[in-house]
C-alpha cells in the first residue's frame, strides 16, 4: 500500500535514495518533481517546492502547483513523483497539462504508476478541477497505459519545439 505525501526533511534520506536510483538506473528525464534531478540537497528542493505551491511566489511562467511523493507505507521507500498544476498558462496548457509525474525506475512495471495517478486524480477533485490534462511522449507505452487505465482521451499530438520531441495530449474527466 502506498500513499501520496508533500516532500518533507523526514523524508531527506528517502527523496535522495530515490534520486541517486534514477540517476543510475535511467537515461530519461525525471519528469514531475521540479529539478529534483539536477539538485543534491532536499532543503533546496523543499524549499523550490514551497515557492511553487504559492501564487504569489511561484516564478513567471509557471502556475501554482503541488508536489508530491509517493511512498510505500511498509518500507517508506519513495516509488514515485507527482506533480499537480493548479490551472493554466498558454505553454502549460499546449505542452505540459495539469499532472507530471515520475516512476522510480527499480519499481516500474508493478502497476504504482496507475495507482500513484488515481490518487492525484481524487487530489485534483478537492481542488476543485472537473478535469485534467496529462502529456507523454509517442514512445513512452507505459505513460500511455497509465493514463489510459485512469480514463484518459487521446486529443492530439503536438510539437514540443524547445526540445524538439512530440507530446501526445489526453484528457481525464473527473467524475
Amino acid at each position: 500500500m502506498c500513499k501520496l505525501v508533500i516532500p518533507s526533511m523526514q523524508y531527506d534520506k528517502q527523496i535522495q535514495l530515490f534520486r541517486k536510483d534514477f540517476l543510475i538506473n535511467s537515461n530519461g528525464d525525471l519528469v514531475g518533481c521540479f529539478g529534483l534531478k539536477r539538485m543534491d540537497d532536499t532543503n533546496d528542493w523543499i524549499k523550490q517546492l514551497d515557492d511553487f505551491s504559492n501564487a504569489e511566489t511561484c516564478p513567471e511562467g509557471f502556475v501554482p502547483t503541488t508536489q508530491f511523493i509517493y511512498v510505500r507505507e511498509s518500507d517508506d521507500k519513495i516509488i514515485g513523483v507527482i506533480q499537480i498544476r493548479h490551472y493554466f498558462n498558454e505553454r502549460i496548457e499546449k505542452y505540459f497539462g495539469n499532472i507530471g509525474y515520475s516512476i522510480c525506475p527499480s519499481e516500474r512495471r508493478k502497476g504504482y504508476a496507475t495507482k500513484m495517478l488515481e490518487a492525484a486524480l481524487e487530489y485534483c477533485k478537492e481542488i476543485g478541477l472537473d478535469k485534467v490534462l496529462i502529456t507523454c511522449e509517442p514512445d513512452n507505452e507505459g505513460s500511455r497505459r497509465t493514463i489510459l487505465k485512469n480514463g484518459g482521451k487521446y486529443e492530439n499530438t503536438v510539437h514540443f519545439g524547445e526540445r524538439d520531441e512530440y507530446l501526445e495530449r489526453y484528457w481525464i474527466t473527473l467524475d
